[in-house]
């Protein structure tokens, strides 16, 4: 079947996007457990959960149920008062305020919290230096933002800096600056703002647009969603919006791998083509891209989505896009966290691990990229549950870890195989190569995978002018450090795809940017992040429509496949292909 998309198309996918999104953020407010009150309805209206702590009054708990047609009617009055207060509005102080927060009293306490504390990059020279800040780390907990093999990032209250800078060697003492001295203000500045693409029309109309308002070319279907990032009821909206868009062509399936600990769908988009004379369920090879392993981590799981978006617009326009979906499955999953990316939008927006429950029960939480079971070591795991990098005390206790790899292992078990796998996250812009857990040990394909990365590296870089380094998934902040790592290795999600599901073509990416906004990345950066990935995807699909992505097998020939040259003509990219 041919797909057919034609500017008609795009017209009404995105107004059924903005109604869709509209419909969700109103219906998720009345009818969502956790979520507050749509802004429309006052309280006395409204039943209030005992469990909210809300103050419950005699009209609230006699309120019926409303009808379909009260609902339709109330979400019809809703959107006209958007609409009409969004060409009204000004820009005013209290219009750079978010919409979210507002909205959220455990987040605004929060918020407060974060301002007295700061992130502190330590620049690392020496094992010595690593040595000293892993037992400070330990001692202190702390929070890791970021170990690369020259610095380190320490979230930490500003009244504990002292403390933290008297434990350090004196030659470690004045080798740091302050990162992020405003974490509330750059937390805040994360959450939906009360001014959508819209603002940018009304100040360039108006004449009073600045050098940094920009017009947006065009009114396209990624200017409505990834203005902003999403929270998981409408992150699954648009999810749900994209299948029943583009199911009936063959193109697109909305999938759930499994569920979290507290319940919630891990909602998956499987994108592909298949034979147009083939109706049976073929097994098909699979790359996978998965997002959300930390909570906190919003740009990754926006990437995904993006990337998704990408190749599903794409598939009649690009015909290197047509042949990579024709020969593989993509398997997008944005958020293997949805628990604590849910928490991370509600309470806390620097939360990392998972909601599980832990053996100390004020301490919750695993990390997942230290929960499979590859290389998992019960001697160097962090054993400490209040510590972020707390993966559980035996592999796979983490529930969605277990929901992912029974997941996969159902897929090799129907027949299909997984070739490539990228596993997204932030922050400091590198692409990082199997082993995790040890230096010692090189995979058998080691050259290839540095080659292909090095290739991913430079296409997101032609992409929008970032540069991303290459390095080995096991390195800490010193790549000759023979003492504990800044974190601990071993479990993690891209050696066990390498080693025990085949994927020989894994990679961890870690997104924007460098360290001044770190996890706090502005929602501006959220197309051109996901850009980067398109164009290292594009890259990487062709490398493997070249070979079949099974050149590890072929240990005699190693030697003699090299990489075509990226050639640039009149500004635009040539396909990269390993022949």
């Amino acid at each position: 079947m041919r797909l057919i998309y034609r500017p008609y198309n795009a017209f009404l996918l995105i107004v059924s996007l903005l109604l869709c999104l509209e419909y969700v953020h109103y219906a998720s407010a009345s009818r969502i457990p956790g979520l507050p009150p749509a802004r429309d309805k006052s309280p006395s209206r409204l039943s209030t959960s005992p469990h909210r702590g809300g103050p419950s009054t005699s009209a609230s708990t006699s309120t019926s149920t409303p009808t379909p047609t009260s609902t339709t009617r109330s979400f019809f009055r809703h959107l006209f008062d958007r609409l009409f207060s969004t060409s009204s509005s000004r820009a005013s102080a209290s219009g750079s305020l978010t919409r979210w927060v507002d909205d959220h009293p455990r987040l605004i306490e929060n918020l407060k919290g974060l301002e007295e504390q700061v992130v502190i990059r330590f620049n690392i020279s020496h094992a010595q230096h690593e040595a000293a800040l892993r037992t400070v780390v330990d001692r202190m907990l702390l929070d890791v933002w970021d170990f690369t093999n020259n610095h380190v990032d320490i979230r930490i209250p500003s009244r504990r800096v002292r403390f933290l800078i008297r434990a350090l060697p004196p030659s470690l003492r004045e080798n740091h600056a302050i990162l992020i001295p405003d974490l509330a203000r750059a937390a805040a500045a994360t959450y939906p703002s009360r001014r959508g693409f819209t603002h940018a029309y009304q100040l360039y109309y108006r004449g009073t647009a600045s050098a940094s308002d920009s017009l947006p070319k065009k009114l396209d279907v990624a200017d409505v969603y990834f203005q902003d990032y999403q929270p998981y009821s409408v992150m699954v909206a648009w999810m749900r919006l994209l299948d029943s868009m583009f199911r009936g062509r063959g193109l697109v399936r909305m999938i759930s791998i499994g569920k979290s600990y507290e319940g919630r769908d891990i909602p998956a988009l499987r994108v592909g083509i298949g034979p147009e004379d083939d109706t049976s369920d073929q097994p098909r090879e699979i790359i996978l891209v998965t997002g959300g392993f930390h909570a906190r981590e919003w740009i990754a799981t926006s990437s995904v989505n993006y990337v998704a978006w990408s190749f599903i617009q794409s598939a009649d326009s690009d015909p290197m896009v047509r042949k990579i979906l024709e020969r593989f499955d993509l398997v997008f999953i944005p958020v293997l966290n949805p628990d604590g990316y849910e928490y991370s939008w509600e309470v806390d927006r620097l939360y990392r691990k998972t909601r599980q429950r832990t053996k100390m029960s004020y301490c919750q939480g695993f990390d997942l990229d230290h929960s499979f079971p590859y290389q998992w070591n019960s001697v160097d795991h962090q054993n400490e549950p209040c510590s972020e990098s707390y993966g559980g005390d035996e592999p796979f206790e983490a529930v969605e870890a277990a929901e992912l790899a029974d997941w996969a292992r159902n897929e090799t078990e129907n027949g299909s195989k997984f070739i490539g796998y990228l596993d997204l996250h932030s922050y400091s812009q590198q692409v990082l190569v199997p082993y995790s857990f040890s230096c010692n040990i090189q995979p058998p394909n080691a050259e290839n995978l540095q080659e292909v990365a090095m290739n991913l590296a430079k296409h997101m870089r032609l992409s929008n002018g970032e540069f991303y380094t290459v390095a080995s998934a096991c390195e800490g902040a010193v790549t000759s450090s023979t003492g504990p790592p800044i974190e601990t290795r071993g479990g993690s999600a891209i050696d066990y795809f390498y080693h025990e599901l085949g994927a020989h073509y894994s990679y961890q990416i870690k997104l924007r940017d460098t360290g001044s906004y770190g996890f706090l990345l502005p929602n501006d950066n959220i197309i051109p992040a996901g850009e980067e990935i398109f164009h290292a995807m594009k890259y990487l699909g062709d490398f493997l429509l070249g070979n079949n992505g099974h050149e590890w097998l072929q240990e005699t020939s190693f030697d003699n496949k090299q990489a075509a040259p990226v050639t640039e003509d009149d500004g635009e990219m040539t396909e990269l292909r390993r022949r």
